[in-house]
């Protein structure tokens, strides 16, 4: 039987045979005690950040991290397209990439238009989480440029648009680098597992199994849970 990992979603309705990451809200963290009954992320997202006391917020994720339902931080991250200055996003990020490091769980990362300053954050940071970029739609440069530098990649629902930078640069992306999700989009995490397989001419079995092995290497904690039939 399938059972498809989605890597990080907004919604909490799961398809059928699928396996989710609901991500929270930094505004809705006192709701996660609804939630314990799957995989969640927490963190603060740039454009929910407070310039003034995102150091409270940060307070807020580290109490709830520790939960053993939450298996990542994120998504947080650096976004050029809001007023708040990269110099304050990066504060409140490397707060959060900082508290990852303290409870040894990843890191779902947002970036929009700032992968120059990501790379150059990461080139001169050490650490021992794994970073993983959410919602990739960009070129394979860029995205050659974040594997070389550890990243791991989570396309979404960008493959399903044809001449995407996603679907172009799908197929140069290292398979043991690759995560799939749909995001705060409508649409069946199957469809782009779907749409992704036949891209890398591999079936959707081979995709689910190599994923599900991603999965357990940035999260061994969650190894003796995955769904039988993940790892072959």
């Amino acid at each position: 039987m399938r059972h498809l990992l989605n890597f990080h979603t907004h919604t909490l309705s799961k398809g059928e045979n699928e396996n989710s990451i609901y991500n929270l809200m930094i505004h809705d963290a006192e709701t996660v005690n609804n939630v314990r009954h799957q995989w969640v992320s927490i963190g603060i997202h740039p454009w929910y950040a407070s310039a003034t006391d995102w150091q409270s917020q940060v307070e807020v994720v580290s109490k709830i991290v520790r939960s053993p339902w939450v298996v990542a931080i994120g998504e947080c991250g650096l976004d050029r397209l809001i007023e708040m200055p990269l110099d304050t996003q990066m504060l409140v990020f490397e707060a959060q990439v900082a508290l990852a490091e303290q409870v040894q769980k990843p890191v779902i990362i947002h970036c929009v238009r700032a992968f120059n300053e990501l790379l150059a954050w990461k080139k001169r940071t050490k650490l021992t989480i794994p970073l993983i970029v959410h919602g990739f739609n960009n070129n394979p440069q860029i995205a050659a440029q974040l594997v070389q530098h550890g990243f791991y990649l989570s396309l979404g629902a960008a493959l399903l648009k044809s001449g995407s930078n996603a679907q172009i640069t799908l197929t140069t992306i290292p398979l043991h680098r690759l995560f799939l999700e749909n995001d705060d989009k409508d649409i069946s995490i199957f469809s782009l597992y779907e749409v992704a397989a036949g891209r890398l001419e591999i079936s959707i079995s081979a995709l689910e199994a190599q994923i599900w092995r991603n999965f357990a290497t940035i999260i061994p904690a969650v190894a003796p849970f995955i769904p039988y039939g993940g790892i072959k």
